[in-house]
């Protein structure tokens, strides 16, 4: 798999891979993505053997006007953190790596201290929770959104920065 930079023409693809993934991810519009490319600190696409976009990750950096609950969470505690908006892969594409390659090339890169993101476990996200435990990933708290219809496990990975 090829990682790149998000670019706006992308954008159509990576939204209908973000609705196919839905209860995992939140179903947003089109213009959030576009929001996202101005604020985020990664915005990467995975590219299949053809060149056509098979998953995507999204990263906001401290400092951020993001309305989340989850990023506002790690905000109150950390000044150091890149938070992991989403991660989605193609079904077809899943346990294949993808997702790994993400993890390593944010904790290669990445300025911050360490790296954040949530893993629902109302509605369960098993094979996120492990897969995230296999990362490194450490839970600190668990909260709940969208008014008590979702759950979520926060989740901290330390950088050696």
């Amino acid at each position: 798999m090829k990682l790149r930079n998000v670019q706006k023409e992308d954008l159509s693809k990576i939204r209908m891979l973000n609705e196919a993934a839905v209860p995992h991810v939140n179903s947003i519009p089109l213009s959030d993505f576009e929001h996202f490319m101005e604020i985020s600190s990664f915005f990467l696409v995975a590219e299949g053997e053809t060149g056509e976009v098979v998953g995507f990750l999204i990263v906001i950096p401290p400092g951020q006007s993001y309305d989340s609950l989850n990023y506002q969470y790690f905000s109150q505690r950390f000044s150091q953190f890149d938070y992991v908006d989403r991660i989605v892969v193609a079904e077809t594409y899943r346990g294949k790596g993808i997702g790994t390659q993400f993890y390593d090339h944010i904790a290669e890169r990445s300025l911050q201290k360490r790296i954040t993101c949530e893993v629902n476990v109302k509605p369960p996200n098993p094979q996120s929770l492990a897969f995230h435990a296999r990362m490194g990933f450490i839970e600190i708290a668990q909260q709940d959104t969208e008014g008590g219809k979702k759950r979520v496990s926060l989740l901290v990975r330390e950088l050696e920065n």
